[in-house]
């Protein structure tokens, strides 16, 4: 997979940026990891899930990814529900 499945049409504004901000991280695995998730869940996010996702992207790429892999331990700021469905959503091989 190269990049979103998911057209931004039907989107309002914000999600249409989330979205193309989850798949241009800057590093390919969070690209996947966070752009995959926005494919899926964006549309249907709740508006204070999608502000914990603009506060979860500023998280750098490093920080963010050893916290899904479960390697380091993410703030208490950004340790959410929401960010416990990306790391569940992570764990699941969507391409199947």
């Amino acid at each position: 997979m190269t990049g979103s499945t998911r057209s931004s049409g039907g989107l309002d504004d914000r999600r249409k940026r989330l979205l193309f901000r989850c798949w241009h991280r800057g590093t390919r695995e969070m690209d996947l990891i966070l752009g995959r998730f926005a494919d899926a869940a964006i549309a249907d996010l709740a508006s204070e899930e999608l502000g914990q996702l603009e506060a979860l992207i500023e998280v750098p790429d490093p920080d963010l990814y050893a916290a899904l892999t479960g390697d380091a331990v993410l703030p208490a700021e950004h340790a959410t529900p929401l960010f416990d469905r990306i790391k569940a959503f992570r764990a699941v091989d969507h391409d199947a």
